[in-house]
């Protein structure tokens, strides 16, 4: 019998296998079997009174988020005091406008996050209702065979005998249907529920950067702060591992790193401009290499910043369904650019290159290192496609990738070792996760995998996932990274230089041609960050 405390992806597998044990059973006494493995299921489980009243606290402290945001609103609308002005006057109105968003941002997650427990707590009641008629029809079937046959009895099976069971199983496989719908429904809700929780928790960035070295002010800008080049809330510069990471670091310096860091921060020319060096310093740089960053950026405006500090930018408009190609691929397709060069791989190197573009996702230094060069004051695509192409090559190595043969140096490939390998070697010491490989194999895998994949993503850790497909040509595979999501849609970089949305249902169902072609649909392993 399954433990209460079981997944509700554990509780369909087991309904699915034991209506499959109902269907092939040819005796009585099988099909009895059969029918007492599948009571033995446990219903759902949770409890929706305490769900509905968790929602409406939430409902609740949204009211009173709203009402925060009004405020603050006020107070942007009638001006700051006069006595406000020069540097003390633009970050006391950063300050405003960053309590303003993160008011409204809050009064948004309490109200999603209320409609999933809302929602969550329904499933609950509609599938303990489907569940409980499914154990009817199972109790019925099992009363309509009665007790177990003896050994002689069983040894032959009359007509009346045989037509009696099979209408017992007819009736007690209607009864597996149901427990298997209500599995689903629950199973559907809760992942909703997940996702949607783990996102909003992941967004109170703010809260994430526990230390004293700087104001809860400073704090809230810090969170507040975009990339250039597209709409605040979808390019956050400072992810929530990024502000939990360089909470944790400031804590530990000493006096004198505390008090060049403050001065770093103070002296930086945008908020753009000191964001950039809490990521560096989240990334894992000590003092001495966030000030030799810091002296190569200072004073840069903020579109040379975006330009050389962040890989991806995403569009306004990124989402918006526009059909698909001939190729299966999405035509709302945005390219990465550095000047008139992409974020691209060169030949079969999509393992390196995305991996390249991950780190740098997540480690503005090293951005800087492939854009910038040496001095990191270069602003030539050129030399940038040398660095990537260095690189790429460099990756392919330290993971043992393979070549077109022995004697070559045309790459041609990588195994999922060296694509686990890389990943922590590359990612892992700038995000503090390790990566572990998991095989996806098919839909329900791929479904159980999700709520770990939106947890990072939103936390601000890339995750790389495999994806392959055959045709008359053969097995064709290829590695993207996972770096964004929003509601049920996954936010995909291909490394052929270009981003795109899938959704939850894209990525289960065998349709990531959508963020590649029509090559590779399948999605067959993800590389998870650890906890």
């Amino acid at each position: 019998m399954a433990d209460a405390s079981g997944s509700t992806t554990d509780r369909k597998e087991e309904i699915d296998r034991y209506t499959g044990d109902l269907a092939r059973a040819d005796s009585k006494n099988e099909v009895l079997a059969a029918i007492g493995r599948l009571l033995g299921v446990p219903a759902p489980v949770g409890s929706p009174g305490t769900l509905d009243a968790i929602a409406r606290r939430y409902q609740s402290q949204a009211d009173d988020a709203a009402d925060v945001q009004d405020r603050v609103e006020k107070i942007a609308a009638s001006g700051l005091p006069s006595v406000w002005v020069g540097s003390t006057g633009a970050k006391a109105a950063e300050v405003v406008g960053a309590a303003g968003r993160s008011a409204e941002q809050m009064a948004e997650a309490f109200r999603k996050a209320a409609k999933a427990l809302f929602a969550l707590a329904d499933a609950i009641t509609s599938a303990r209702s489907t569940d409980e008629e499914g154990r009817r029809h199972l109790r019925k079937a099992r009363d309509m065979l009665g007790g177990e046959d003896g050994f002689f009895d069983d040894l032959v099976e009359k007509d009346a005998e045989e037509a009696e069971r099979r209408r017992a199983q007819d009736t007690a496989g209607a009864g597996a249907n149901l427990l298997y719908a209500a599995a689903q429904e629950v199973d559907d809700a809760a992942r909703t529920a997940a996702r949607e929780l783990n996102k909003y928790a992941a967004e109170a960035r703010a809260g994430q950067m526990r230390t004293d070295t700087i104001s809860a002010a400073d704090r809230l800008v810090l969170a507040d702060v975009g990339v250039y080049g597209g709409p605040q809330e979808q390019n956050e510069l400072l992810t929530a591992n990024d502000l939990e990471r360089a909470g944790r670091f400031m804590e530990r310096m000493n006096a004198e790193d505390e008090a060049r860091f403050e001065r770093m921060l103070a002296d930086a020319k945008s908020p753009q401009e000191r964001a950039y060096l809490v990521k560096a310093l989240a990334a894992g740089y000590d003092v001495d290499e966030v000030g030799s960053f810091r002296d190569k950026i200072h004073g840069k405006d903020p579109a040379w910043l975006q330009q050389h500090l962040s890989p991806v930018v995403t569009a306004g408009d990124s989402k918006k369904d526009e059909g698909l190609n001939a190729d299966g691929s999405n035509r709302n397709t945005d390219y990465q650019w550095f000047g008139d060069e992409k974020w691209s791989q060169e030949g079969s190197t999509c393992v390196p290159s995305s991996t390249v573009t991950a780190r740098a996702m997540v480690d503005p230094v090293y951005a800087l290192e492939l854009t910038g060069g040496p001095s990191g004051q270069e602003d030539d695509p050129d030399a940038f496609r040398d660095r990537m192409h260095d690189e790429q090559l460099r990756l392919h190595e330290e993971g043992d990738g393979a070549y077109t043969h022995w004697w070559s140096d045309v790459p041609d490939g990588m195994d999922s070792d060296g694509q686990n390998k890389i990943a922590n070697s590359e990612i892992s010491p700038h995000t503090g996760s390790s990566y572990e490989y998991q095989q996806v194999r098919d839909a329900d895998a791929r479904r159980d995998v999700l709520p770990d994949i939106e947890k990072s993503v939103a936390e601000g850790k890339p995750v790389p996932i495999e994806v392959e497909g055959y045709d008359k040509d053969g097995r064709h595979g290829h590695q993207m990274m996972v770096i964004g999501q929003e509601g049920d849609m996954l936010q995909i970089y291909n490394p052929w230089g270009q981003t795109t949305w899938v959704s939850e249902d894209d990525f289960v169902n065998g349709h990531m041609d959508k963020a590649s072609d029509s090559r590779m649909p399948d999605a067959f392993a993800v590389h998870l960050p650890a906890e």
